[in-house]
């Protein structure tokens, strides 16, 4: 049973390693904190809210269903809310106002001390009033693209039909792109390149100028040294080389 003195807290995040590194970082730099409930999407953040009534939430902006804005403006006038955004470039101006924290991804253990610190410090006062944050975060969030969700692809000769999310990872083989699956793999001529613009950033990462791999596909990450990291697959038996200049992105796992 929970201690009753200790704060309690709410994840939100649609992608599960985010989610279980977020966890992880929380109790290193707060072991007295208490996460009661983690939800994979809005609606679930709204119910696990109503049933365990946390004093923070940790939301994040893009998810299915509701999104992180419309999760803090049903709960935020009951409880501390710290956003966590991948989309710097609106966040920081709307966020610099101090009504709330943020966190941006990948988070890193020292921001995410800083956040707790000033998160304690708010703890014995009431919510902020979100409000005004609310109204312009809802105007400077970008409207969602339309992405891709199926693929046409050569397999032999035949042209197959593959949903984006059955994909392992995607990479550049001379004037093609190899599509790789949990079982067997495609070819299809859109240049790697065209291709990120169109996949989900929050899913498909890029980790190498060659790859772009499924992130609910990655297991986890291997360092044979500083210079050499690799992706290890789920599914599959191989192992992805991340470039130097991605390498941020794992620093969580």
């Amino acid at each position: 049973m929970n201690d009753v003195n200790r704060p309690t807290a709410l994840i939100a995040e649609d992608e599960p390693l985010m989610r279980e590194r977020l966890k992880e970082k929380l109790a290193e730099v707060w072991p007295e904190l208490c996460v009661v409930a983690e939800a994979a999407d809005g609606d679930e953040a709204l119910a696990l809210f109503d049933a365990h009534s946390p004093q923070i939430a940790f939301l994040d902006i893009r998810m299915p269903g509701r999104t992180g804005i419309e999760v803090a403006a049903a709960i935020g006038a009951d409880c501390h809310v710290v956003f966590i955004t991948a989309y710097d470039q609106y966040a920081i101006a709307a966020f610099d106002a101090g009504a709330v924290d943020y966190l941006l991804k990948p988070v890193e253990t020292d921001r995410l001390a800083q956040a707790v610190e000033r998160i304690r410090r708010k703890l014995a006062a009431p919510p902020a009033d979100l409000s005004a944050l609310i109204a312009e975060l809802r105007g400077k969030l970008p409207r969602p693209a339309q992405r891709l969700k199926w693929i046409k692809a050569a397999v032999g000769k035949q042209v197959k039909l593959i949903a984006v999310d059955d994909v392992v990872y995607f990479q550049s083989d001379s004037k093609y792109t190899r599509v790789v699956l949990a079982q067997g793999e495609a070819l299809i001529r859109t240049p790697l390149k065209d291709l990120v613009e169109e996949l989900d950033p929050d899913r498909f990462w890029q980790i190498h100028r060659a790859t772009v791999v499924n992130l609910h596909q990655v297991a986890g990450v291997l360092r044979e040294d500083a210079e050499r990291q690799f992706a290890l697959l789920k599914q599959r038996p191989e192992k992805l080389a991340i470039s130097r200049q991605f390498t941020h992105l794992f620093k969580q796992m």
